[in-house]
């Protein structure tokens, strides 16, 4: 290959460039081919070519320029920034070919040989395309009722596992149905595994506001990590949501749960604790002490006392009703 061959070359490959740059494709084809006609060592005008027409929309014919470049260049042993451009363009094509396991394998060769961080966002962006795509195509409601279905039956069989096995399959055929992480929860709240369930009881929330379940298993786990009166906050936000009462059974037990927990404990040696006894731990509770303490709610207490009937009023405000409910929890204040 004289010299002369190659300059003549690398003059065509700048005009190319020229026309490549003003999109005149047609034009900057032929002087790539030219080029490459004069020195058929220099895989960058294939790669060029390739370039073209992946513009072009020639998707087959750029991944073909490609493999011919990297099939030479086991012979001239071209630059390694080359080979992994080549690899990488390959993957562009496959990509838009909808070919995203060619796409990620070749994206991953060009990384082999130049490990660059615009080919590296392309293989975790075509990553992620894959498992979104995958994801899509597993979605199916139908299916994910009848997981759920199985794990009930698992659940009345209190094979937790299982249960949990078929609620998973659920939320992957519709990850948008809060049900099956409402039941999940309550099956590794069975076991203890109490990340896991509170995990899934906040992804119910998360899906549903209005999801009153959701809040019964948050407050199951709070119980279960003795947070008495974070457990009863969120049976009182059950509540609210629970606008048809099937609900209000379940609450108002796990409520009067929560409150004896907080100030009643079981029977032991010592017996019972008097009702002074719980009016003097409940007064050590630093939430009682900043009621007691607030001259706002001093006073609404004073007028409680004197007009039973302006407490009707009061608990018409939320944060009021609040604080009222937090100390006939405590035992400290009694109405009606």
């Amino acid at each position: 290959m004289s010299e002369d061959n190659k300059k003549q070359a690398l003059a065509e490959k700048d005009l190319g460039n020229q026309a490549y740059k003003k999109k005149e494709f047609e034009q900057a084809l032929a002087h790539y081919s030219k080029a490459f006609e004069l020195d058929g060592t220099n895989i960058s005008f294939l790669t060029n070519k390739a370039a073209v027409y992946y513009e072009q929309g020639k998707y087959n014919e750029c991944i073909k320029e490609c493999e011919k470049a990297i099939e030479i260049n086991q012979t001239v042993r071209a630059d390694y920034q080359l080979v992994a451009r080549a690899y990488q363009r390959i993957g562009n094509a496959y990509v838009k070919l909808e070919d995203l396991d060619n796409a990620i394998k070749y994206y991953e060769k060009s990384l082999t040989n130049h490990r660059t961080p615009d080919t590296l966002g392309k293989l975790r962006e075509t990553e992620k395309l894959k498992k979104q795509r995958e994801k899509e195509a597993y979605r199916d409601p139908k299916k994910a009722d009848e997981a759920r279905e199985l794990g009930n039956t698992y659940f009345k069989q209190r094979d937790w596992p299982k249960a949990i096995s078929a609620y998973s399959e659920a939320i992957l055929r519709n990850e948008d149905d809060p049900r099956p992480y409402s039941n999940r929860s309550a099956c590794y709240l069975k076991m203890m595994a109490i990340p896991e369930a509170k995990k899934d009881a906040l992804k119910c929330i998360e899906l549903d506001p209005t999801f009153g379940r959701g809040y019964i298993r948050k407050a199951a786990v709070e119980f279960s990590m003795r947070e008495y009166q974070q457990s009863i906050d969120t049976l009182m936000e059950a509540k609210q949501h629970d606008k048809d009462g099937k609900l209000a059974r379940e609450i108002e037990q796990q409520l009067r749960k929560s409150a004896a927990a907080m100030y009643v404990p079981a029977a032991g040696a010592e017996g019972e604790k008097s009702e002074e006894e719980i009016r003097e731990a409940a007064l050590k509770n630093p939430e009682i002490q900043r009621i007691l303490s607030d001259p706002v709610m001093q006073q609404i207490l004073q007028q409680m006392q004197s007009d039973p009937r302006a407490a009707q009023e009061h608990l018409k405000n939320p944060q009021v009703a609040n604080n009222i409910r937090k100390l006939m929890n405590a035992g400290i204040l009694r109405v009606g």
